[in-house]
């Protein structure tokens, strides 16, 4: 089905921290949530249903330490992980653990389902792109040949029987399509098996796992608009099953103007365009994270008979013209929503983008406010607000001040985001230029207030003047405890 769901988003509000009571759910259930940065190298989200913040916050420790172990074994990137060390071994059987054999199990079984289209070995496809983004010239046809039939051998042999791994090769591997939807689906499950728990759901970098009695609701985010306060492209309801987007419209290369998907061919050395965007809902994690994948690189008539090869599987692919194609039950998932449609008569908006300080380890998201004043004072449009308790919204100070009284939250209104997945620390926003109401105000003098304040730490209060009658202009913006840079321009939408 065909559809525009345009929503007035008044605030994009991101929970940091502990539960808050929700009168809607029954038996007077809790609802806890919890965001995390720096989770697989990107944020986290875990949302727990249970009979008591004291099980909410057990079922939340089981899912971190399960994610802790599990990037121990499958990690690339951590040179001491079970997985680095064994690609130091060669020609050798070498007794690996049931999640790191399931994995590389998973990437046999999916190379040949889907005609070689993911590769464990397209990582070194994707380092010839990044090398190429270096320099500012665009790979040799002969070096991504020479690449391609690397990537085409046998990287690996499996022993089932001892629960061995031979390797083979020196190309460099990368677990990335499974390991995360694999470390999610196990978060989960141990998170499941608290007592007291009766749903949950797990979203590391935009893919989710939907657990127990929840029925989530999933906004879709539109790739062509994706900053953290642009209206969807669809509103989904899930309930036991797993979601994952992939898309080529958060990371990759620009070189000579031209960007890049990060995501590659491995048949062919080049990165993935026809499709922009592919969600898929599944009854397994690994199922949608490896047909999300899949989808970037294949042709559409590709697309659907992977797709029908996997019981239950749903998808919704955006292709490079904007085209929509859906899978045959992709319409029961939808929510119908009302369409709210405001349309600023500008036709630039401010945009703002916000890199968050790394903190070491899992670190909990500080919390932050950004608002739009006029030159009287006035708050025309709150554009994010990030908080744990509505206690602790007196810690932003400054938009307190001029909101807090008048602020009331509706736990009921959080929803799941679903999306290509983006840097830890790293998010971004836009003002189009209407009100709290979504009227469109005069092109006139306006400020951009960041708020930033972490609980027992740092304090940031960035403010950038931005005069939007006039043609475009830029501005970086330095922090201080909390906030590396934001960088706020005023230009095309």
């Amino acid at each position: 089905m065909n559809r525009v769901l345009a929503f007035l988003f008044l605030f994009v509000v991101l929970l940091a921290g502990d539960g808050f009571s929700n009168p809607a759910n029954p038996n007077n259930q809790v609802s806890y949530i919890s965001r995390y940065e720096n989770v697989l190298g990107t944020s986290m989200e875990i949302k727990i249903t249970s009979v008591s913040d004291k099980q909410a916050a057990l079922a939340e420790k089981a899912a971190l330490a399960e994610i802790n172990r599990l990037n121990k074994i499958l990690s690339g990137y951590n040179v001491n992980s079970e997985f680095s060390q064994w690609m130091r071994t060669h020609n050798k059987a070498v007794p690996v653990s049931k999640d790191l054999f399931t994995i590389l199990n998973l990437f046999d079984t999916w190379r040949k389902q889907s005609n070689g289209a993911l590769d464990a070995a397209a990582e070194l496809i994707s380092q010839v792109w990044k090398q190429s983004a270096l320099i500012q010239q665009l790979p040799a046809q002969e070096q991504l040949a020479a690449s391609v039939a690397l990537v085409q051998q046998q990287h690996w042999v499996l022993d089932a029987q001892k629960q061995t791994a031979t390797h083979l090769t020196n190309v460099p591997l990368k677990l990335n399509s499974f390991a995360k939807s694999y470390i999610i689906q196990s978060a989960a499950n141990a998170a499941m098996r608290v007592t007291g728990i009766n749903g949950l759901i797990v979203n590391i970098g935009g893919d989710m796992v939907v657990a127990g009695t929840v029925n989530e609701t999933v906004l879709v985010s539109n790739p062509t608009a994706n900053t953290e306060n642009d209206a969807p492209i669809d509103q989904l309801q899930i309930t036991n099953k797993a979601v994952a987007t992939s898309g080529n419209y958060r990371r990759g290369e620009l070189i000579n103007g031209v960007w890049y998907s990060h995501i590659v061919d491995p048949r062919t050395g080049t990165p993935a365009s026809a499709i922009v965007s592919a969600t898929v809902v599944a009854p397994s994690a690994t199922d949608a994270g490896a047909l999300a994948t899949a989808f970037n690189v294949l042709t559409v008539e590709e697309c659907k008979r992977l797709a029908a090869s996997v019981k239950d599987a749903d998808y919704l692919l955006i292709t490079q013209n904007g085209e929509r194609i859906e899978s045959a039950n992709w319409k029961h998932l939808q929510l119908e929503t009302p369409a709210v449609i405001h349309q600023s008569d500008w036709k630039n908006a401010i945009n703002i983008s916000l890199e968050l300080k790394q903190q070491e380890g899992f670190a909990k998201r500080p919390f932050a406010a950004i608002w739009i004043e006029d030159k009287e004072g006035n708050v025309v449009k709150t554009l994010a607000l990030w908080y744990n308790k509505p206690k602790w919204l007196r810690d932003l100070r400054s938009w307190y001040r001029k909101n807090g009284s008048a602020y009331t939250a509706d736990p009921a209104a959080f929803a799941s985001v679903t999306g290509a997945t983006r840097s830890a620390g790293k998010y971004s926003f836009k003002w189009d230029g209407t009100d709290t109401k979504g009227n469109s105000v005069k092109q006139d003098v306006y400020t951009v207030y960041i708020e930033v304040v972490r609980e027992h730490g740092g304090y940031d209060l960035l403010k950038q003047e931005m005069d939007c009658s006039k043609k475009a202009q830029q501005f970086t913006l330095k922090g201080n405890a909390e906030i590396t840079e934001v960088m706020v321009n005023y230009g095309k939408k």
